[in-house]
């Protein structure tokens, strides 16, 4: 398949990446090949121009800012399993000549050094290619965190802190492999977050929120601010009138959106091509297998109009899709990005990311969610006589090789007799991703997702993931709590 490319994202990576450095297409196209790729499997230009800002409050004080501007380039060579990879922040053509030079360690003799050809396709734009740190003025920005910090103090006399962040990054990529395909991509990203604490009677307690996506600031209009105050006062409230989480086996409910971030971190890294290819994920050689309870669908999406994890094009140029994981509860396949996918004789996904220029791409997800299933959510509730209702999760750990987790629930409450009781806090979700696969025994229909606000780590890179999910019952997890 051909990587879709707008002639608006060409047209801006060029003045921002070439022009400056009095370049073109041709000029990189020459710098491929000096590489010398005839016997090597892959190799790849990545250009990267990338502007960013952010602002922070604390008690009702703007306390920081910052804004930044970096742009370079990094050149790799792929052969066999290794890889030669070299980066400049200098986008001369002497620096990228000398950067593709460094590669031919490992690259044999003979390029064809053919020219680059913009690939032919519809070009498609699941986000558009908006600035968003240019899309509100300094004191506007300035004027948002502050309406936020009103309007949190105002909600209610016991919140006494608060702290918000606005980030806004614009984000331009230009590519050439060595089979001629050229892309580009703009990419706006923005989030909002907002943590606030509350004390009552000598106890404290905090409650976040967050949301965010790819366009501009004007997406955060007073009716989302107003629901993200709600949001952070409300979980602040409720942890402060929390009694201690008990403890042991029991049925747990997930709430729907966020607390996918659960099936991202201890499942979705298992499904990643890199691992599944070296033998080291629980889910390795386990295509075709039943690998959750029957009604358990699992995609990872990257085509999701204006999500956080949406791309047009991966970080090698291929269109990201939708790609299903596990349908019905069999596994049907891995993400992958080149380097995996033609190891293991597969198609690439458009799943290869890389934080930036300075970092070689690695299979990672996009979005990565869990469909609908049939049954209502209240039911779900009902149908439990005792147990835990997670709504929100905190942080958590988990060890690829074992699916074995950790998580921390920011916001949960007991459920007794089939009702939504008390709130608890201090719980902690203890299991295996590949186990708790097997005990999903209902799946609502009311799938969210996130707001977001996702960050995924993986091998010392950071890329913006997005999550989702419906309500679940899942029988038998183990609770960590402070009971």
């Amino acid at each position: 398949m051909n990587a879709p490319l707008a002639p608006d994202h060409l047209a801006t990576a060029t003045a921002l990446l070439l022009q400056p450095a009095g370049l073109d297409l041709s000029d990189l196209g020459r710098v491929l090949g000096d590489v010398a790729v005839h016997r090597a499997d892959y190799a790849d230009l990545y250009l990267q121009y990338t502007r960013s800002e952010g602002w922070s409050l604390e008690e009702g004080l703007v306390k920081s800012g910052s804004f930044s501007i970096d742009a370079g380039a990094g050149v790799r060579v792929v052969e066999g399993e290794r890889t030669a990879f070299a980066y400049t922040d200098d986008l001369s053509l002497e620096a990228l000549q000398q950067a593709a030079r460094t590669t031919r360690s490992i690259a044999a003799a003979g390029g064809d050094g053919r020219a680059p050809v913009p690939a032919r396709g519809p070009g498609r734009s699941l986000y558009a290619p908006v600035d968003p740190v240019a899309s509100l003025d300094a004191d506007a920005k300035v004027a948002m965190l502050l309406q936020v910090e009103r309007m949190a103090r105002a909600a209610d006399p016991r919140i006494s802190q608060v702290m918000a962040s606005l980030a806004a990054e614009y984000d331009v990529v230009l590519l050439l492999r060595a089979d001629g395909r050229v892309s580009a991509d703009v990419r706006p990203l923005v989030r909002l977050s907002l943590q606030v604490i509350a004390e009552a009677d000598g106890r404290r307690q905090q409650g976040s929120a967050g949301a965010g996506g790819r366009g501009g600031l004007a997406m955060f209009d007073g009716a989302r601010l107003r629901a993200l105050v709600d949001q952070a006062v409300h979980q602040a409230l409720v942890n402060l009138e929390a009694g201690p989480a008990p403890a042991g086996e029991m049925t747990v409910v997930l709430g729907p959106g966020w607390p996918g971030i659960l099936l991202h971190e201890a499942i979705g890294h298992g499904l990643e091509g890199d691992f599944n290819r070296k033998g080291s994920s629980a889910f390795s050689g386990r295509v075709g297998e039943r690998i959750a309870a029957k009604g358990v669908t699992v995609v990872d999406d990257g085509t999701l109009p204006g999500r956080r994890g949406s791309l047009n094009v991966d970080d090698e140029g291929e269109p990201t899709q939708r790609t299903v994981l596990i349908e019905d509860g069999i596994l049907q396949g891995y993400i992958q990005d080149q380097l995996n996918a033609r190891l293991m004789g597969v198609a690439p996904t458009g799943n290869g990311r890389r934080e930036s220029y300075a970092h070689v791409p690695m299979p990672r997800m996009t979005n990565t969610c869990m469909l609908n299933g049939d049954r209502d959510p209240g039911e779900i509730i009902a149908s439990v006589e005792k147990g835990l209702y997670a709504v929100n999760f905190g942080g958590g750990q988990v060890d690829i090789t074992s699916g074995k987790f950790v998580f921390s629930a920011a916001e949960a409450y007991l459920i007794e007799n089939g009702k939504v009781t008390r709130p608890v806090r201090g719980a902690t979700l203890i299991g295996n991703g590949p186990d708790v696969l097997t005990r999903v025994s209902m799946i609502g229909n009311d799938m969210a997702l996130d707001p977001g606000i996702g960050t995924c780590g993986k091998d010392g890179q950071s890329v913006p993931v997005g999550v989702g999910q419906p309500t679940l019952r899942i029988d038998g997890l183990t609770v960590g709590g402070t009971a």
